[in-house]
């Protein structure tokens, strides 16, 4: 795995190498910082009057579950948060014509066993292929507050071209979509919806553990093998997540390898061009299509 900070390679690079198991890094930005600016002020609107980094240790994890269940779905479908994705991909030189962007989500890891599950769920090592994301996708993470070594995000690299026993079998992002993605704020003590998850033991060092400042943004494919630290720092971890494909890579099905997943059905019809928001072309997601498409749903409006 390379790590690359502050790369000057154009997208087209980046994502060859991103493709093959890299991990690119930005140093705070003009775009980055506003997107994280405001975010910053929903969040504290949110838990005002406390502190929104402490905010377990004065209300209870229910209650805590519940103001989420109202911020994290605001965050996603305000209009504000694609116009800050429009301005950060252009910010590192993505094609707008081109790149295609699904809905930013503002991601939570509190401390200890405070809450971890559903709305605030602290993910166990996973590749997002095994949740029907396309080979081709590319994340894009960058923290909402500073951040520690206690409260970040892992890579396992010893996994990118070895595979993991595990259970993606069994997910189909249809079916997902269906029955489980709405019911995450009813997961608070913890979370019995089915995930794929490993099925064998792990050994998850050596791991990369990044620690950007806040508005540093990182990119890395959707095939790396990844989970959220244990939070022992004492502070909430808030971050922004979303994710891009390319049309050329789609349509031409170019992507990191596919190690072992084997989910079913495709995330590609809840991405949105990032000039005008209108989704990718019926023939290119067709091209993914396995003969579970004719259970699919719209997206509903999401609050993890």
């Amino acid at each position: 795995m390379n790590l690359f900070c502050d790369s000057k390679a154009d997208d087209a690079k980046r994502r060859q190498a991103l493709y093959r198991g890299s991990v690119f890094v930005y140093q705070p930005s003009p775009a980055a910082l506003m997107f994280c600016q405001f975010a910053q002020e929903m969040i504290e609107a949110a838990f005002h009057p406390y502190e929104a980094r402490t905010v377990h240790e004065s209300i209870p994890a229910e209650r805590c579950a519940g103001i989420l269940a109202e911020l994290k779905p605001k965050f996603i479908h305000h209009p504000k948060s694609k116009e800050l994705i429009q301005g950060l991909l252009a910010e590192r030189g993505c094609d707008l014509d081109k790149t295609y962007f699904d809905v930013p989500r503002l991601r939570t890891a509190f401390p200890a066993d405070y809450l971890s599950s559903g709305i605030a769920y602290a993910f166990h090592p996973h590749r997002d292929t095994w949740y029907s994301a396309p080979l081709c996708q590319i994340n894009w993470w960058l923290p909402v507050y500073e951040i520690c070594p206690e409260n970040s995000m892992a890579f396992h690299a010893r996994y990118w071209d070895s595979a993991v026993t595990n259970s993606s079998s069994s997910y189909n992002y249809y079916e997902w979509n269906r029955t489980s993605r709405q019911s995450a704020a009813q997961h608070v003590k913890a979370d019995t919806r089915v995930q794929p998850r490993p099925q064998a033991p792990l050994e998850p060092d050596p791991q990369l553990i990044v620690v950007a400042n806040a508005g540093g943004v990182m990119l890395f494919s959707a095939a790396q093998l990844h989970s959220t630290v244990p939070n022992t720092s004492g502070l909430t971890r808030y971050s922004i997540d979303f994710r891009t494909v390319h049309l050329d890579d789609v349509w031409n099905k170019r992507g990191a390898p596919n190690i072992d997943s084997a989910c079913t059905g495709t995330t590609l019809r809840d991405y949105r061009r990032a000039t005008d928001f209108t989704t990718l072309p019926e023939e290119a997601v067709s091209l993914y299509f396995d003969g579970t498409e004719a259970a699919f749903t719209p997206s509903p409006s999401g609050a993890e």
